[in-house]
């Protein structure tokens, strides 16, 4: 109980049992994950630095629904953390720079690892081809076969969104749909244990 009344937000209502939905948004160093973070908190742009770590927050979103988001820093040395934000998330969020073709087979690399990863395995994929708002940025099917999603596992549910975090175009949609694949997942794990 005690941690129930713990994990909830500050101001919500106390309903027991409820909790936020973790979700982790990772990708490459650049690819805009913290500005796509502060523009569904904050409703605006903000120029953003490369995060060292992680920023999380809470977000109410997709009709009402309270979120506990981790954007986790992209560099290099940081990757080998990714899993440990994963650990039993409702959902991923994994964000490519559609502007820059040329760090696509490495985005492919890093999805498709944290795919198969034990911590996250099975967790529904929103891919966002962010930078939708630069000259030249590729079309999300492009950059969905690019990163051959086609490839996951036929239990991970995935959705592929062109957005930017510029002008906030495509986030909506995109996170209606992560919500959408999570409440799926939920519903098929809750009938197979009734098979059991």
């Amino acid at each position: 109980m005690g941690n129930q009344l713990s994990e909830r937000a500050p101001g919500s209502p106390f309903l027991p049992g409820l909790q936020p939905l973790h979700i982790v948004v990772i990708g490459l160093d650049s690819s805009g994950k913290t500005a796509l973070l502060y523009r569904l908190k904050l409703g605006e742009f903000v120029d953003t630095i490369p995060t060292k770590g992680f920023n999380m927050e809470r977000l109410r979103l997709s009709g009402g629904s309270l979120y506990q988001v981790w954007d986790v820093g992209g560099q290099d040395k940081l990757r080998p953390l990714w899993k440990s934000y994963t650990r039993r998330t409702d959902g991923l969020v994994f964000v490519v720079d559609a502007a820059d073709p040329e760090r696509l087979e490495e985005a492919r690399a890093e999805l498709h690892r944290m795919a198969r990863c034990p911590e996250s395995q099975g967790a529904p994929i929103l891919l966002l081809a962010n930078k939708q708002d630069l000259p030249g940025a590729m079309m999300p099917a492009q950059v969905e076969k690019a990163l051959s999603l086609h490839e996951l596992s036929s239990s991970t549910l995935h959705h592929t969104q062109g957005c930017s975090a510029v002008d906030g175009a495509g986030l909506q949609p995109g996170l209606d749909m992560l919500h959408h694949m999570i409440l799926q997942r939920r519903r098929s794990q809750r009938q197979s244990h009734k098979k059991r």
